[in-house]
């Protein structure tokens, strides 16, 4: 049989802290492997074998910590040891002891949440899912100034801290969309944790936000959108490929704007747009319209030297995230202005084209779950059983029936 237990060895310099190890006991042999975890004399029960709190009040967030990793990483190596014991009353095989040490040695150490977030992190920027890393970046950086960045193991995470922090959030002045956004970004990365056993799910947010309020309209009429194309822009370069941009973005289903960014000549073929949404990688079938024509030719000097179809990102030099976020501002500060002069009551954005073709499509009648696909929607569990069964050439229907009404 296979013993492990904690221990501590003090450092050979007073008032310096010790190491804990791991003292692995089996037939009578005796192994240590040592932790990455120091701690002082006081803060060690050795009658009991077990980190207590010490004198320092400050080091005891800490002293948590370092009990919940030393209390995770004890359950891997008990965990490793039970397998080799029954792989050897199983086969007859004889585990030595280096067998366990080389197995124990395996295990990764237990990753925390700061230091698990940050790790997600550089994984979404290798796979150059840039907008999803960032997203990823404000939630720690919200979530570690909560904690006074204390980090916290998962095993720590609670659903009463979970509530603590949604109040948190709230005593700073955020509404409950954003609120649920921060939720939403750590119970992803809580399942994470989950799947890769780092903790058992203890569904953690079952009492917070994690939903969508209804925001404040941000929809324009079809009227509206006549006068914004009807528009003299002539005088201003910024302004009219705002507006170009802006309207190609409703031809296009509402079409996101990290979308237009990356489309590419490729992309374009045989009648249609085939591309992959860049947030949810789902596939998607545009036919190509003389409207979207007319826009892209506009700009074909300006592309003639990169492989997309818009002046938008214009070298492929791992900045692109960066060039499309700078022409995003300007484009969004500059459509503000058209709103002005086209009389709208609302701010104009990137973003009021998307809402806007879903809302005119709802408008006349056309299925929720043709413009749920239409938009590339993949969270809205109510319409994914009507996906299947929507043909490509119904939501061409639908955009077509919308784009004519322009005329």
């Amino acid at each position: 049989m296979t013993t492990v237990k904690l221990k501590f060895r003090p450092s050979a310099v007073a008032g310096r802290e010790g190491t804990l190890y791991y003292q692995i006991a089996r037939h009578r042999a005796v192994s240590c492997v040592k932790t990455p975890y120091r701690i002082y004399p006081d803060e060690w029960d050795s009658g009991s074998g077990i980190i207590c709190n010490g004198n320092v009040k400050s080091r005891m967030p800490f002293l948590q910590l370092v009990r919940d990793c030393v209390g995770w990483e004890l359950r891997q190596i008990r965990n490793v040891a039970l397998l080799m014991e029954r792989r050897e009353k199983e086969s007859g095989e004889t585990v030595l002891m280096s067998d366990i040490l080389a197995a124990i040695r395996r295990i990764k150490p237990c990753q925390t949440v700061f230091v698990f977030m940050q790790s997600r992190i550089t994984r979404l920027i290798r796979m150059n899912r840039i907008g999803t890393a960032n997203t990823c970046s404000s939630t720690l950086r919200s979530f570690m100034r909560f904690r006074c960045n204390e980090d916290l193991s998962f095993e720590s995470v609670t659903a009463e801290m979970m509530v603590i922090y949604e109040k948190y959030l709230q005593s700073h002045g955020l509404l409950r969309n954003t609120t649920s956004f921060y939720m939403r970004t750590m119970r992803t990365v809580y399942n994470l944790a989950v799947e890769q056993g780092l903790t058992d799910d203890k569904d953690v947010f079952r009492n917070v936000y994690t939903g969508f309020d209804k925001t404040d309209k941000r929809a324009i009429s079809l009227k509206d959108i006549k006068a914004i194309r009807q528009l003299d822009l002539s005088f201003s370069r910024s302004l009219s490929f705002s507006r170009d941009l802006f309207l190609l973005s409703f031809y296009m289903r509402g079409m996101p704007f990290v979308d237009m960014a990356y489309l590419r000549k490729s992309d374009l073929k045989g009648g249609f747009v085939v591309y992959c949404r860049r947030k949810t990688r789902q596939r998607l079938t545009i036919k190509w319209e003389l409207q979207m024509q007319a826009i892209i030719e506009r700009y074909a000097g300006e592309t003639s030297s990169t492989p997309y179809l818009l002046p938008i990102i214009r070298t492929e030099d791992g900045m692109e995230y960066r060039q499309y976020q700078s022409v995003l501002h300007n484009v969004n500060r500059s459509l503000k202005r058209i709103a002005v002069m086209a009389g709208l009551g609302i701010p104009l954005t990137m973003y009021v084209a998307r809402h806007t073709w879903a809302t005119v499509a709802r408008k006349m009648n056309i299925p929720m779950s043709v413009i749920s696909e239409g938009m590339g929607h993949d969270s809205e569990k109510t319409t994914q059983i009507y996906l299947a069964s929507i043909d490509t050439s119904e939501i061409c229907r639908a955009n077509r029936r919308i784009l004519n009404s322009l005329q």
